[in-house]
């Protein structure tokens, strides 16, 4: 019996035009409320008061007449996480009201001190999206490995992620997993993940991962503090234990850096699927809360490249894609697999709170 979903108004992640901007913070502050991110949710909807009013400045307008599409480009939370910098960094004290939890008199007025006083500073968080690393999506690829293992894969799996940022997801090979009772993952791990599960659990098996790598257009170095504040920056605060995993990250990657090149997500997947591929491993293309900012002609060219190595691939070599990424319809994130040979068909496995506090297996 599955958990009951709350359904939301349908929004268009690539709606553009007249309303798109407000509908998009509208939606995003939904999202942060479903997500248990209520400091998050305060400071996105006083940025909607402010956007919606008739409040000038240069930051302002340029949100006011974004000419992508707001939603798919994560608008509201890359100026979020621009304010959540100013308060980690020490810039603006005041919005220690909203960061602490504790109850304003005016959540757009502590949010309009800080565009104005710091206007500059916030601009250039616009100029990218948010790269919000989470440590603990990997149990959602984890829980897909095992499930694929249980399909009959070869439980040696070759690791290919797109858009991975500073590649916290890339070091999953030393973490550990208590998915449902069932346990997987790293004997000495630098962290432990036992998210919140309901359903069954996943299938049992040993799982090896032979290898990660992957790619980002824009990758961090973690081991850079202030690239590390910028991630950081991105957390929602009021998720404390994501902080804590942060560090452990970074510790992790000062130790033995993740295997991360700067390359757009086509042209990887593209010349990583051209390559041999080892008998008896099975070679997976993942990615969460990615999809939505690689553009258009890329998704294409990866679908494609994708489908053709999928003809080409044998059960003593098979192809597997493995996706966590939002659903603005329940403000849940879906885990989606597909793999060659066999099973082309795409079957959702999981629900996911969007940084794997819980997760419910629909997989049967």
């Amino acid at each position: 019996m599955g958990q009951d979903r709350p359904k939301y108004e349908l929004v268009d992640i690539d709606m553009t035009g007249d309303g798109a901007v407000s509908r998009a913070f509208e939606n995003q502050v939904a999202y942060c409320n479903a997500a248990k991110a209520p400091i998050t949710a305060r400071v996105v909807n006083a940025i909607r008061h402010l956007i919606d009013g008739d409040e000038p400045g240069a930051l302002l307008d340029r949100i006011r007449k974004w000419q992508g599409a707001p939603l798919a480009d994560a608008l509201p939370l890359r100026v979020a996480g621009g304010i959540h910098s100013l308060w980690l960094s020490g810039a603006q004290p005041e919005l220690g009201t909203i960061y602490r939890g504790e109850a304003a008199s005016s959540d757009v007025e502590l949010v309009r001190a800080a565009v104005a006083a710091h206007e500059a500073v916030l601009m250039p968080w616009l100029d990218g999206p948010p790269q919000t690393n989470e440590a603990g999506r990997s149990s959602n690829f984890m829980a897909a490995f095992l499930w694929l293992a249980g399909q009959g894969l070869p439980p040696r799996f070759e690791c290919l992620e797109i858009g991975s940022s500073a590649g916290i997801n890339l070091m999953m090979d030393r973490y550990a997993y208590d998915l449902g009772g069932t346990k997987a993952g790293a004997a000495d791990p630098v962290m432990t993940f036992t998210p919140e599960w309901h359903g069954d659990p996943p299938p049992a098996h040993l799982i090896e991962i032979a290898s990660l790598k992957g790619c980002d257009v824009a990758p961090v170095d973690l081991t850079d503090p202030d690239q590390a504040l910028r991630l950081k920056a991105y957390i929602w605060p009021e998720h404390t234990v994501r902080f804590e995993r942060m560090e452990a990250a970074v510790a992790a990657a000062s130790e033995h850096a993740p295997d991360l090149v700067r390359m757009d997500a086509a042209e990887f997947v593209e010349t990583e699927l051209a390559k041999p591929q080892a008998e008896g491993t099975t070679r997976v293309l993942m990615h969460s809360i990615v999809w939505q900012y690689v553009p258009k002609d890329q998704q294409a060219r990866i679908s494609s490249a994708m489908e053709a190595a999928g003809a080409a691939a044998t059960p003593e070599r098979p192809l597997a894609w493995v996706a966590v990424e939002a659903d603005r319809t329940v403000h849940r994130h879906g885990l989606k697999v597909r793999y060659w040979p066999g099973g082309e068909a795409e079957r959702q496995l999981t629900w996911s709170h969007p940084h794997g506090a819980d997760i419910e297996w629909v997989a049967g």
